[in-house]
């Protein structure tokens, strides 16, 4: 039902009527100090491809590399931190394999099932459709600060609590909601998954940056052009795509922003994303906002435009 095509964040086998398959992997060299929020965010991001496709993890693979003259004890803090999540998930973690390597690399492979009827991609979004997001934005910028010494405590601490947040939390509010169309946001930042999400579905988009939620320091790190290599990779592969004369260059910072287990990019009908940001006020402890909505396919793929 998914694989290579359309860009989508995991591959998806029909079983039977009633269910389908899903399996994805994920793995990455840390991007906090500590060993144990490093496994845990990992594990989320890794979880997160399950979630994407509205399904729900059920067994989970630890990929492990690590370095021989390293303190094992900081490996079983990562492991402790991946294995912790995956129990939160409801799945389980049933092995995995490890090679030595010159840095620490962890992350999962992940099996999880989906009702057939409810599997979400992520090119069916229809115009007319708002785009609503389900984490703030800035996990690269912060994370970059954080290596630079230059990201407040609070900054650091609100970037690790979104990352290692599940989104099994949103996913639980859809009951009777069934979305579009859905991904979540990582590497490439929110314009490049936003421009898979209108390719596939042949549309495109109109963003309001002001409703853009965003991590606290965001703006003042971007403003001291603290940034990942990654964001200026999005810039030059995906900058053309996208006509953003409304904001300011370090606003671009912002949405081309390579996210780390960021949230999840819902393609629905306004009034179903309205109920449904009203069920999630009431569970989900990241913020939560409708970001934009989907237009007919125009020239460009996404237009960013500012309220006033």
């Amino acid at each position: 039902m998914a694989g290579f095509e359309n860009s989508e964040d995991a591959a998806v086998y029909q079983l039977d009527d009633e269910r389908s398959l899903i399996a994805t992997l994920d793995f990455f060299t840390p991007i906090v100090d500590d060993p144990y929020d490093f496994g845990a965010i990992a594990a989320a991001n890794s979880l997160s491809d399950v979630y994407a496709m509205g399904g729900q993890p059920k067994i989970a693979l630890n990929i492990v590399g690590f370095p021989d003259d390293m303190d094992i004890s900081i490996l079983g803090d990562i492991l402790r931190g991946g294995a912790d999540k995956v129990m939160e998930a409801g799945a389980l973690l049933v092995g995995g394999h490890s090679v030595k390597d010159q840095e620490p690399k962890y992350g999962l492979s992940v099996i999880g099932f989906v009702e057939t009827k409810r599997f979400l991609a992520n090119g069916t979004a229809r115009a007319g459709d708002v785009l609503l997001l389900t984490k703030a934005l800035g996990t690269g910028i912060v994370s970059t600060g954080i290596k630079q010494g230059k990201a407040e405590p609070a900054w650091a601490q609100a970037a690790t609590f979104s990352m290692k947040y599940l989104n099994r939390y949103a996913v639980d509010c859809f009951e009777d909601i069934i979305p579009h169309s859905c991904t979540d946001i990582t590497g490439f930042g929110l314009i490049g998954h936003v421009i898979e999400m209108m390719a596939g579905s042949d549309t495109s988009c109109e963003l309001y940056f002001e409703d853009f939620p965003l991590l606290p320091g965001v703006m003042e790190l971007a403003e001291q052009a603290v940034i990942p290599g990654g964001n200026f990779s999005n810039q030059r592969f995906y900058g053309d795509q996208v006509d953003r004369q409304a904001i300011t260059a370090e606003e671009s910072y912002v949405a081309f922003d390579p996210q780390t287990s960021g949230g999840l990019l819902l393609s629905l009908p306004e009034e179903a994303a309205h109920r449904l940001i009203e069920r999630m006020k009431q569970t989900v402890e990241t913020p939560v906002a409708i970001i934009g909505r989907v237009t007919q396919k125009q020239a460009k793929p996404i237009i960013i435009r500012r309220r006033r």
